[in-house]
């Protein structure tokens, strides 16, 4: 415990020493350099291709076991930023796992003889279907040739002469029996368009109604006994008759059924033959032969008429043809997959995904049929693997509720989505559903993961596995040498230029600059793509046959140039003076901070002025930024964090009362962060002590309560930003950044900015307490309390210690009125409330 306590103490003596002393980093430490030195090739022609993803073993493991679980709500959201390589490394992954799985079947719709609205959705085994499909054409195509011909033929035509002849026969012969009996009680029969009917007659005519009134009586009662009689035999023979007819039209319906049956029987035989070992489709092809044999009359030779009129001029009822209700609807051929399917849909709208029943007009009219239904993406997936976009998703609607649905009910759907939408519905074919084996695997942001995550339960249950693709990995040796295989395999499939050692090593550089980590590599690989793409054709306008490390600096630098003109306006505002920042001189409650703008294609550094006043009153720090609301939440924390530590530090005898202002200069825009805290501490500190601040450094950096400096975001473009600025004045010598020391490591500086620092006309000094980067601003010593809790005479904590204490007790005594006796001591001592109110209407 004893030498835990003495190394403590010798550690705490050695910050002091570090403090007083400020440290300038050296230009080793400003940046990362590859040796191209350590690659054994001469260019990347004579390496091989990389054929796996670099950098993303955690998202690989989670895709492995994502693809490799069978249960159905084990589906898989790849989420990461943009150009980490997710649709790449998902479709190798997904590829190389489907090859070695079982092809599945193929889906085909038919007719449904019981329920037309509701085809029939059958699955046979991969490349069954496609043979399906063709036999039954096959047959459709013999039947529509054939069975025309068999009733065309003079053998069938004696057959059914014969039938009518002895139909009519019979009945011509029923007739004239009736005729005679009606002949024989004085009646005849008068035929007419509505049929048969007995009249009184004499002669074989019509007796007039005249000539029935001068009958005698007993003649019109012995009539009327007589009628009755010949319309009983009447309505006996017209029965007969009719049952003839009847007969004779089975008997014609047989002598059909028999002749259709050399052609269907054959044909049907070898039909179920074949496909035997499929139930569900021997059993349709029964169904189909017994629907063929009852509806022959489809098939037989009609004549033509004009299109779309029907016999009496009007429009022809829109049914299916009888030889089109035997074909089939092949909507998933798998025969030519070598395994499981992989579907990726670019443009997953609800038809895209889930199919569409078609439509033909004509004449207005819309029919249509199972022939016109068509599969989606889903259904060619199922069975396999199904990728989109859950952006994409999102924006089309009904999608994302009815792939929970497919997931939910293990069914595929051909539903119109629109029918709830309508005043009036209209029927429409309900198909049957298919069942569904699909795995999902959506792509995306990781802000959509967590917004699915958060708001919808369900997406907890039907997405469980999350592949999380990072943007940077280690960088070590083996990794810098799976940069040069990507780099060779990109070269080989963009068919660019091989990259030489030294041009590697730039790429691998710049991959180190984009992680903004000495420790790390980018595995934003399109960025790097992007990188390689341009330098080769530098490479070839220097023709060159190989890419160098000077082209690659050309095509960053190219970039750059194309990117920076809001930046190089910001420059020149500021060395104009339009913009007032300076670099040289002291000044008194002053700072250079930075901050970064980033429009969105290119972020770089922005020198501003900050500048702070302080004054009696008890109002306390107030931001100007945030009192016309340009300051975001996390700005606003940093000035709370301020007045924190002013008290903590100051205030510990007397109340902390003063009022002070900071302000951005020409600020006009939002500015947010805490990066800019030291910066505001540091300009209130010299406003409050007097001491000028150098205005040569610029500072960024946070902190907390306790005066630790904190790191920032963007150091790179922060410290680039203000050396610009230097730049285009001149470099003195004297110029540099502040920043803090626990971002040294994610100094990746461009070599114009390392070179000065080497030549000594820049300087980056890293501060891990907020006392160092004021004595670097101001050229004082900070101070430290003593053991009696008082800083050193002239030092800067005891400059600010005093202005408080004076602007306490001179707020305190001001606008007190004149004692004219002697004070109570209780009303004195305490500085009640009653003072406090006279010391406002003093001030008032």
């Amino acid at each position: 415990m004893a030498t835990t306590k003495k190394t403590t103490k010798k550690t705490t003596k050695k910050k002091t020493a570090k403090k007083k002393s400020p440290r300038a980093l050296n230009p080793e430490e400003l940046t990362w350099r590859c040796d191209p030195a350590q690659f054994a090739f001469k260019t990347t022609a004579d390496l091989p291709e990389l054929k796996e993803i670099i950098g993303q073993d955690r998202a690989l493991k989670s895709l492995e076991f994502g693809l490799g679980i069978e249960n159905p709500n084990y589906n898989v959201f790849v989420l990461g930023e943009g150009g980490t390589g997710k649709y790449t490394t998902v479709k190798n992954a997904i590829e190389s796992k489907a090859k070695d799985e079982p092809v599945p079947d193929d889906w085909c719709y038919v007719y449904n003889f019981t329920e037309p609205d509701s085809p029939v959705a059958l699955n046979l085994p991969a490349g069954r279907g496609s043979e399906f499909t063709e036999e039954m054409a096959g047959v459709v195509a013999t039947l529509r040739r054939d069975i025309p011909k068999v009733f065309e033929s003079k053998d069938y035509e004696s057959h059914r002469d014969e039938i009518i002849e002895g139909q009519q026969e019979r009945t011509h012969v029923l007739f004239a029996r009736l005729e005679k009996v009606a002949e024989e009680k004085g009646f005849v029969l008068k035929k007419s368009s509505s049929g048969v009917s007995v009249v009184p007659g004499k002669g074989g005519k019509p007796l007039k109604q005249s000539e029935i009134n001068e009958l005698p009586k007993e003649a019109v009662e012995k009539l009327n006994h007589d009628l009755k009689f010949v319309q009983d035999k009447l309505s006996d023979t017209i029965r007969e008759a009719r049952k003839s007819d009847k007969d004779s039209k089975e008997r014609i319906a047989e002598l059909d059924r028999e002749t259709v049956q050399y052609v269907v029987t054959p044909l049907f035989n070898e039909l179920l033959e074949k496909f035997k070992d499929l139930d569900e489709v021997s059993a349709f092809i029964s169904v189909l032969k017994t629907d063929l044999l009852g509806n022959i009359e489809d098939f037989r030779p009609k004549e033509e008429m004009p299109f779309g009129l029907a016999p009496f001029g009007g429009l022809q009822q829109n049914h299916i043809p009888a030889y089109e209700r035997y074909r089939v609807n092949l909507v998933v051929n798998n025969s030519e997959c070598a395994g499981a399917p992989v579907v990726y849909e670019p443009n997953p709208t609800y038809n895209n995904l889930f199919g569409r029943v078609e439509y033909r007009f004509q004449l207005g009219m819309a029919t249509t049929d199972f022939t016109m239904i068509k599969a989606g993406a889903a259904h060619r997936a199922n069975g396999g693997y199904l990728v989109v976009n859950a952006l994409d998703v999102l924006r089309n609607i009904f999608v994302y509720d009815s792939l929970k649905r497919l997931v939910k009910t293990g069914e595929i759907r051909f539903e119109d989505v629109w029918e709830q939408y309508r005043a009036v519905s209209s029927s429409a074919m309900k198909p049957s559903p298919i069942p569904a084996n699909v795995k999902l695997i959506l792509i995306g942001e990781p802000m959509l993961y967590y917004l699915l995550y958060n708001v919808d339960r369900e997406y907890r249950k039907l997405f469980k596995v999350k592949a999380d693709f990072d943007n940077v990995m280690e960088l070590n040796d083996e990794n810098v040498e799976q940069y040069a295989l990507f780099v060779a395999t990109r070269c080989a499939e963009e068919g660019l230029l091989p990259f030489a050692p030294t041009g590697v090593a730039a790429v691998a550089e710049y991959g180190c600059r984009i992680a903004a980590n000495k420790g790390k590599l980018s595995a934003r690989f399109n960025d790097i793509k992007n990188l390689l793409i341009e330098a080769s054709h530098f490479a070839g306008l220097d023709n060159s046959s190989s890419v160098e490390a000077e082209h690659v600096e050309k095509a960053k630098a190219e970039k750059r140039e194309r990117h920076s003109k809001i930046e190089e306006k910001y420059r020149e505002y500021i060395t104009d003076d339009t913009l007032m920042v300076d670099t040289e001189g002291s000044v008194v409650g002053q700072i250079n901070g930075i901050a970064v703008l980033n429009p969105g294609d290119y972020a770089f550094g922005k020198p501003s002025r900050v500048t702070a006043r302080t004054y009696m009153g008890d109002t306390g720090v107030v931001n100007i930024e945030r009192e016309v609301k340009l300051s975001g939440k996390l700005h606003n924390k940093g000035l709370m964090i301020i007045k924190s530590f002013i008290g903590d530090r100051y205030a510990r005898t007397f109340p902390l009362t003063l009022a002070a202002s900071l302000c951005f200069e020409q600020l006009y825009d939002e500015i947010d962060g805490d990066s800019a805290t030291c910066a505001e501490v540091y300009v209130l500190l010299s406003s409050l002590s007097g001491v000028a601040i150098d205005q040569s450094m610029a500072i960024t950096g946070s902190m907390n309560q306790k005066g630790e400096v904190q790191p920032i975001g963007g150091v790179n473009e922060k410290v680039e930003g203000f050396f610009d600025i230097c730049a285009a004045r001149g470099l003195t010598g004297t110029q540099g950044v502040i920043l803090p020391a626990r971002n040294i490591k994610n100094l990746v500086l461009r070599r114009d900015v390392v070179e000065a620092v080497e030549a000594g006309k820049f300087a980056i000094y890293p501060i891990e307490q907020v006392d160092e980067g004021l004595e670097i601003l101001t050229g004082k010593r900070a101070g430290v309390r003593d053991e009696n809790g008082r800083f050193p005479k002239g030092s800067i904590n005891q400059l600010v210690e005093s202005r408080l204490h004076a602007l306490a007790t001179k707020y305190k005594a001001f606008g007190r009125p004149v004692v004219k006796k002697k004070p109570k001591p209780a009303s004195n001592d305490n500085g009640d409330n009653g003072n406090d109110s006279d010391s406002s209407k003093g001030k008032k």
